[in-house]
């Protein structure tokens, strides 16, 4: 069983001004993992509180995985991925790559995105979108790996090639 949060950034969402279809979808499609949610937070478009909460989530033990949603765009208020860069001691562009090349089948605007993943200590972070069709687009490529990486990234040495 993994243990997974998730952070919503949205400066409407923040102030109750937007109900959070964004996340409810991570949460939707982490169901059939074996996965239990820990903590779900919305917070505004700030980079310095994104970077607190990344941080707060990522230091916890017990909290392998952090899906954050929104901010990744090209707007002035996407901060989102400085704020990620910003605290993981490991970058990992697999999954940023992967995300957008996919995305990019169904949208020319996947260019824009400027999601991010990495791990901070033994925690896996990654951006997604901010819209509910694009995370379920971006996670699905990704879910099939979520496991695994957590196991590496908690010092699993066993062969990749025979799982």
């Amino acid at each position: 069983m993994i243990t997974f949060a998730v952070l919503t950034v949205s400066d409407k969402g923040a102030r109750g001004e937007r109900e959070d279809r964004s996340g409810q979808a991570i949460i939707d499609l982490c169901q059939d993992l074996p996965a239990k949610l820990i903590r779900y937070d919305i917070v505004p478009d700030e980079r310095d509180i994104i970077a607190e909460k990344l941080r707060e989530y990522a230091d916890t033990p017990g909290i392998d995985i952090v899906l954050t949603t929104g901010g990744t765009g090209v707007s002035p208020r996407d901060v989102t991925p400085e704020a990620t860069l910003a605290v993981i001691d490991r970058e990992l562009p697999g999954y940023a790559e992967v995300m957008r090349s996919e995305s990019f089948k169904k949208t020319p605007h996947a260019v824009l995105s400027r999601a991010v993943a990495g791990i901070r200590m033994q925690t896996l972070i990654v951006n997604l979108p901010g819209s509910p069709r694009a995370v379920r687009e971006n996670l699905s490529v990704i879910k099939p790996s979520l496991v695994h990486a957590v196991e590496k990234i908690k010092g699993d040495e066993s062969d990749c090639g025979t799982q």
